[in-house]
């Protein structure tokens, strides 16, 4: 069951976040919680269903355990259906097996309950710097496209200066596309392409921007 919003929609600098947990009190606690830090719409859902069959959100919170639901299953099913999305495991049973399932399947960060208010603001605004969140379109492109070129280029296992290297575009100049501040140009990025062993239109496809 989804419980409304408490803005209207996602804008400019506003973070949409969905949280998916079988706790009432909990989905109200953390609703109440993100709507009054004034930079995120929350929407709360009691059943992974509600939630697919919505709109694509930023950050996911995600609870492991869920009555009949497996939290493994339905952080399969999340990325499956959007890819990329920034996910962050929530849950009241923590275990090591748990959290090594969930980082081979790259969630973004764990949280044990009961966590603090600052560890869920940290993460959030760790999340919101990581992923370019609450930013202009041109903005959320830059930051999707430079951590994608990041996460090949980290796959195999080279430097930035190996990388640069590879295409001969500047360490620097390299630095500033992986963190989002600059776009590549055209010929820029079909060098990078080309080094890291991928098309254009597979780089752009893999950012589902």
């Amino acid at each position: 069951m989804e419980t409304k919003a408490k803005s209207d929609g996602a804008s400019a600098g506003i973070v949409d976040v969905a949280v998916l947990d079988d706790d009432q009190d909990f989905l109200q606690y953390m609703e109440d919680f993100l709507t009054d830090e004034g930079i995120y719409r929350v929407r709360t859902y009691t059943h992974p269903d509600d939630l697919l069959g919505a709109e694509r959100p930023e950050v996911i919170l995600l609870d492991m355990k869920m009555g009949p639901f497996s939290g493994a299953a339905e952080l399969e099913r999340i990325q499956d259906a959007w890819p990329g999305v920034c996910v962050v495991i929530v849950t009241g049973y923590p275990s090591l097996e748990d959290m090594r399932t969930t980082f081979k399947r790259q969630v973004f960060d764990y949280l044990a309950k009961p966590f603090s208010l600052v560890q869920l603001r940290q993460t959030m605004a760790n999340a919101i710097e990581t992923y370019g969140l609450g930013k202009t379109a041109q903005e959320r492109l830059r930051a999707s496209l430079g951590r994608q070129i990041k996460m090949l280029r980290v796959e195999r296992g080279w430097s930035l200066k190996e990388l640069a290297a590879q295409t001969g575009i500047s360490v620097s100049q390299l630095s500033s596309i992986e963190r989002g501040a600059h776009m590549p140009s055209i010929d820029s990025l079909l060098h990078l392409c080309e080094s890291l062993g991928t098309k254009p239109s597979a780089l752009l496809s893999a950012i589902e921007f």
